[in-house]
């Protein structure tokens, strides 16, 4: 008998803790909305690619590509500022025109910067302007060159970029069409000089002009998509076109990647609550 009155109290005081949280807990605690709104958009990219580096070799390299594009974009209520973190990855796999020679590409870009935003049309059209910080780390590897097989590409750019957004009403569903632009202004970058091998920098600490200031002029580049948002099952999706056109001279070296692309993507709009007791 002690100890089935043993097991009734330690049941019921486990009854009662765990009512607490619903009780007394929940009359203490409140939940406050944040006075931040957060866009996030993950999105998969494939498309063909065109690539020319003349520290490899002069031929021009075609094929695939494949990318993942991340974007995050945050701006507080009653504010016309907000920022902007775009982290995306890219692969591909390429032939020269004879079909004998092969290169393997890779890049990630990091960029991060502040928008200015506007609201027209009875809030219909958005409008963003402002910078991003702009930052690229890959490489260029061609499996038939025997001197020089590789390339490190990284630069860093600052960015002018914009976006223009609009919603369209067509048989009671709302689409969002969205353009946005990306152009370097200036940056730095890592180079080889013409003639000079890899093992000549960072073996023997020869420097020949291997951080090189550029501006549109020396690499004129610029990023393109354009994009329609709508919603099926509760989810949001986006599909649109991607245009990367990245090119470069300097130290007498050519460099370019061109790619066009299709691309997929899931779009999440979400406001975070905070718990205050």
């Amino acid at each position: 008998m002690k100890i089935n009155n043993k097991i009734f109290k330690t049941c019921m005081v486990a009854l009662v803790f765990i009512s607490l949280p619903r009780t007394v807990f929940a009359q203490k605690c409140d939940t406050i909305p944040d006075n931040e709104i957060t866009t996030s958009v993950k999105m998969l990219g494939i498309g063909a690619t065109n690539v020319l580096d003349t520290y490899i070799s002069p031929e021009k390299y075609t094929g695939r590509e494949i990318r993942f594009i991340s974007l995050v974009n945050k701006i507080k209520i009653g504010s016309r500022w907000s920022t902007m973190m775009i982290n995306q990855g890219d692969v591909s796999y390429t032939k020269n025109r004879s079909s004998d020679g092969d290169e393997i590409a890779g890049m990630y870009n990091f960029a991060y910067g502040y928008h200015y935003n506007w609201t027209l049309c009875s809030g219909a059209l958005r409008l963003q302007a402002g910078g991003l910080a702009d930052l690229n780390i890959g490489f260029i590897y061609n499996t038939r060159s025997g001197n020089n097989p590789a390339q490190a590409r990284c630069y860093l750019n600052i960015t002018p970029s914009g976006s223009a957004e609009y919603d369209i009403h067509i048989h009671n569903r709302i689409y969002m069409l969205r353009y946005s632009l990306q152009l370097p202004l200036v940056g730095v970058m890592f180079s080889p000089n013409y003639g000079q091998s890899y093992y000549e920098i960072f073996s023997k600490g020869n420097y020949d002009h291997n951080i090189v200031p550029t501006t549109f002029m020396s690499t004129p580049s610029f990023r393109q998509m354009l994009t329609v948002d709508f919603n099926i099952c509760h989810t949001t999706l986006r599909v649109g076109y991607l245009g990367d056109y990245q090119q470069s001279k300097v130290n007498n070296l050519k460099t370019h990647i061109y790619t066009n692309s299709i691309v997929i993507g899931v779009v999440k709009r979400f406001q975070i609550f905070r718990i205050r007791r």
